[in-house]
């Protein structure tokens, strides 16, 4: 049974709806995102508490691990619970060293969204990103090829729903000229707004908008303006950067991530924080 979370839910299409507060399961691995976990045992507690607590978006990838990652999920999770939605991404490998390899070629394109559906222990998934660009930057670089393939395995059944990640306003609309697109996942946070044209492109057009790094990433979001309106409403950081996102937007949905149970109900009461009109946000990051 899954409860109500505080944040309200995104409906990506029919038959996907989500909370607004979700999960980024990215941090299971160990460090660096390769590997095991640190505690096995935590990790699969973090994911059962994040769907307890009323999550019901869970951001993954098989590259995260690689692996490691979506098994900690199938392991935790499955059989699913009704209502749980599991959003994965293809576009890249990992090497034996953890580095990150882009892989965009179509064919291995398809085997990644069976790589997944195996490892996750699904017959379809929800929602496939098509990841093309890197962590801070997009380009116009075509993607028909590439979004093209998966829009084939859509029509096979094997994906319900595509969306894409790391792109431009104009690989966007490239790909909606193959099929529907429910989500974007780039990089957005209240001191990284380069993307506020595409966030309100997507809330126009019905298309949910993930920020990924929404509390800042690898360079945590530091700000003498935010510590003062967190301090104001005796609250973190971490939960007054995330509520501002939720209320940036009614089409943004935020996938933090964490290890950590303390972290998960911080995170998640974040989505109950109501920031006042002069929290004095808005300098950060202008």
């Amino acid at each position: 049974m899954v409860t109500t979370l505080a944040g309200g839910t995104v409906t990506l299409a029919d038959g996907v709806t989500v909370s607004r507060m979700g999960y980024g399961a990215m941090q299971l691995a160990g460090p660096h995102v390769f590997g095991p976990p640190r505690d096995r045992d935590q990790a699969l507690a973090v994911l059962r508490a994040a769907v307890e607590a009323g999550v019901t978006h869970i951001d993954t990838a098989d590259f995260y691990g690689p692996v490691v990652v979506n098994e900690l999920i199938r392991e935790a999770l499955a059989p699913y619970p009704a209502g749980v939605h599991i959003v994965t991404k293809v576009g890249a490998r990992r090497g034996s060293d953890g580095s990150w390899i882009p892989s965009l070629d179509p064919a291995d394109l398809k085997d990644q969204v069976r790589e997944n559906l195996t490892h996750l222990g699904l017959d379809t998934l929800d929602v496939v990103n098509l990841r093309v660009g890197g962590h801070d930057t997009t380009d116009d670089e075509p993607l028909s090829e590439q979004f093209g393939a998966l829009a084939e395995l859509r029509q096979q059944g094997l994906i319900r729903h595509l969306g894409l990640s790391g792109v431009s306003a104009a690989q966007l609309a490239e790909a909606q000229a193959i099929a529907p697109v429910v989500t974007v996942q780039n990089l957005y946070n209240l001191a990284n707004r380069q993307d506020d044209a595409l966030v309100q492109r997507c809330a126009d057009e019905n298309i949910a908008f993930a920020p990924f790094f929404p509390l800042g990433g690898f360079s945590p979001l530091q700000s003498e303006t935010l510590d003062k309106v967190a301090t104001r409403l005796e609250a973190s950081r971490q939960q007054v950067a995330l509520a501002w996102l939720l209320q940036r937007s009614p089409g943004i949905v935020v996938i933090p991530g964490t290890s950590s149970l303390a972290h998960l109900r911080e995170n998640i009461a974040a989505a109950g924080l109501v920031l006042p009109a002069d929290a004095e946000l808005d300098a950060i990051g202008a």
